[in-house]
């Protein structure tokens, strides 16, 4: 701008804030979505169910679980440009509550199998009674008499499974 001239100033635009937003925030916001999108592409028909969208999104998204090579990127791509045009903030949070579950059984099923190892190496059922009080006192301890057998021959360890799955059922009655 020439020093000359005078620049014309709207008092009337004041008070609106320009926001720039740059080339490559807008790259990484759209590569953000593509990423959700595959996320959605990934889950199953139930978990699908469970998340809020609209037909035209829930119907891109069983048609790039179907699609293979260069039409699933250019499906997924498309997929990103209509998450764009809506409210991410509830698929978003479905997703998470999805993703939290998951983690919650993980973490659920690792501790079961800690106490069936401590049930196989001591042999003291308390613990398991003390978390699940219908517990079979006699069958955990013949559990894990049986399981310790099968430790010691080398043998494969049909009893530590069978072990997992009754504390399973236990954890599920609960």
């Amino acid at each position: 701008m020439n020093n000359n001239q005078e620049t014309n100033f709207d008092p009337d635009c004041a008070d609106e804030e320009i926001i720039y937003v740059s080339k490559s925030e807008i790259k990484r916001d759209a590569e953000a979505l593509k990423k959700l999108g595959i996320e959605l592409i990934n889950l199953s028909k139930n978990e699908i169910a469970k998340i809020p969208l609209d037909e035209d999104l829930l119907y891109a998204i069983e048609l790039a679980q179907k699609i293979k090579k260069e039409g699933y990127r250019r499906q997924v791509q498309y997929i990103g440009k209509l998450l764009r045009s809506r409210d991410i903030e509830p698929i978003t949070q479905a997703l998470d509550k999805l993703k939290n579950r998951h983690n919650q059984q993980v973490a659920m099923l690792h501790k079961l199998e800690k106490l069936r190892d401590d049930l196989i190496q001591t042999g003291d059922a308390e613990t398991i009674i003390g978390l699940f009080p219908s517990a079979d006192r006699q069958q955990l301890r013949t559990f894990a008499r049986l399981a310790k057998k099968e430790l010691e021959a080398n043998k494969p360890p049909k009893t530590a499974r069978q072990i997992f799955q009754y504390l399973k059922e236990l954890s599920d009655a609960e």
